[in-house]
Parts: C-alpha cells; sequence; structure tokens
C-alpha cells in the first residue's frame, strides 16, 4: 500500500524530544510524533502510597489525559464527566513501562508521578507518553543524583515504545491516526534499550493475523524501539 504520508513501510515519522519543556517540574519535556505532541512532566514526592509505607521501595506512577481540542473534534475534559476506561487503561500501561527500568529499592521511599499530556493527536499517544515519560523520569532522577539526594542513579535500562499495524496486508511502522483508524491488526511494543520486552498489545480488528506476521510486526518495532531509544539519549545528552 502507498501511505498517506508517503512514508516507507518501515519508516517511522519525523520524531523530536525537546527536553525541559515545564521550568517547574524536576523533569519534562515535549515529544513531537508527527503530529502527535505530548507534554511530559515528572514530579518528586517525598512519600509514597500508603500501602507501600515501611517497605524500603519508592515507586513511579503515571497519569495521562488529552486537552479537549487535541483531536479533530472537541471532547469534554475528563474532570467534569468522569475518566474514561481508555484513559485508566494507558496510564497503567505508562506506568508499568517506566518501572520496568527502575530500581525501587534504590529509588527509596519516594514516589515519582509522571503526568502526560496530550496537546495534539494523530496515533501514538500511548507510546508518545512512554517516550517521552522516560526522558522526564530520567531528566528527575538525574537531579535528585546531582543534589545528592540519591547515591547512584537507579534506572536499569532505558525504555521506548511504538506501535505498529497491519494495513491492507503491509505490516507498518508507526501508525499515523488514519492508518490506526482502519488497521487490520493494531499492535504497541513497549522494548527495553537491551531489547526486553514490558508489553506487548496486539488485536486483529476483523481477519486474525498470523504467526509470520507477527513476527514481521515485532522485527519492525525492534528497529522502530531502538531509533527512539537514540533520540531519548540524544535528548538526554549521553
Amino acid at each position: 500500500m502507498i501511505r498517506t504520508s508517503g512514508r516507507q513501510f518501515n519508516e517511522m515519522r519525523p520524531m523530536e524530544i525537546i527536553p525541559n519543556f515545564n521550568k517547574h517540574a524536576e523533569g519534562s519535556c515535549l515529544v513531537k510524533c508527527g503530529d502527535t505532541h505530548v507534554i511530559c512532566t515528572a514530579t518528586v514526592e517525598d512519600r509514597v502510597p500508603t500501602w507501600m509505607r515501611n517497605s524500603g521501595k519508592g515507586w513511579v506512577t503515571a497519569e495521562y489525559g488529552m486537552i479537549p481540542r487535541a483531536t479533530g473534534t472537541r471532547v469534554d475534559r475528563e474532570a467534569k464527566k468522569g475518566q474514561s476506561g481508555r484513559t485508566e487503561e494507558i496510564q497503567r500501561l505508562i506506568g508499568r513501562s517506566l518501572r520496568a527500568v527502575v530500581d525501587l529499592k534504590a529509588l527509596g521511599e519516594m514516589c515519582i508521578k509522571i503526568d502526560c499530556d496530550v496537546i495534539q493527536a494523530d496515533g501514538g499517544t500511548r507510546t508518545a507518553s512512554i517516550n517521552g515519560g522516560y526522558v522526564a523520569l530520567y531528566l528527575a532522577l538525574k537531579k535528585l543524583y546531582d543534589n545528592k539526594v540519591l547515591f547512584k542513579m537507579p534506572l536499569l535500562d532505558s525504555v521506548s515504545a511504538i506501535s505498529c499495524g497491519i494495513c491492507e496486508g503491509t505490516a507498518l511502522l508507526d501508525l499515523e491516526y488514519v492508518e490506526d483508524s482502519s488497521a487490520e491488526t493494531d499492535s504497541n511494543f513497549v522494548i527495553t534499550g537491551n531489547g526486553g520486552i514490558v508489553e506487548i498489545q496486539s488485536t486483529a480488528e476483523g481477519k486474525p493475523f498470523t504467526p509470520a506476521q507477527f513476527e514481521e510486526l515485532y522485527q519492525l518495532a525492534v528497529k522502530g524501539t531502538a531509533e527512539i531509544a537514540e533520540i531519548q539519549r540524544k535528548a538526554l545528552g549521553l
């Protein structure tokens, strides 16, 4: 198939991560993946949830939301109508993805909250949130380390995420909305810098996909997340 953007089947959208986008947060960035733009901030709290007190471990959690005109039509703020199941599922995914690369014992009894606010959406908002969330998290942890609050960086690895899908029988990397909304198979991959798999979400929207097709999607995701990891490193000056 010919993609509307003119990209090759294995080509990502242009991606940019601007660090320290918010002057108030301990860590922050603006992540742009094509026309999907997400502001990610990390807030450090010197306490953990009640159920974790006296455990000697820290916690990393996430919240996700979209502003009313992030999409083509206005949607009400969730503060007005209540949080949707989609939002809850996405923020849990972001939290799991980031905790997978953090040594919670080394963090100590502190909580880091990652806020991901979608200001413009064109597909892949959850994966963009994970990618920007990692950068914001790194910057917050680095600040704690530089200020000698932490005596070592508690990060075990980096983490990045990408969407893939099958459209008109073709496996594609990094779906934009027009592709995502009509995909026969829709997948999200979360992969660490060392190649570990944190999570795979893969669903057939109609015709079941084959193991061979899944392998093709996985290989695209490995390529894409490796490219994103390099963009993350450059944004962090590593």
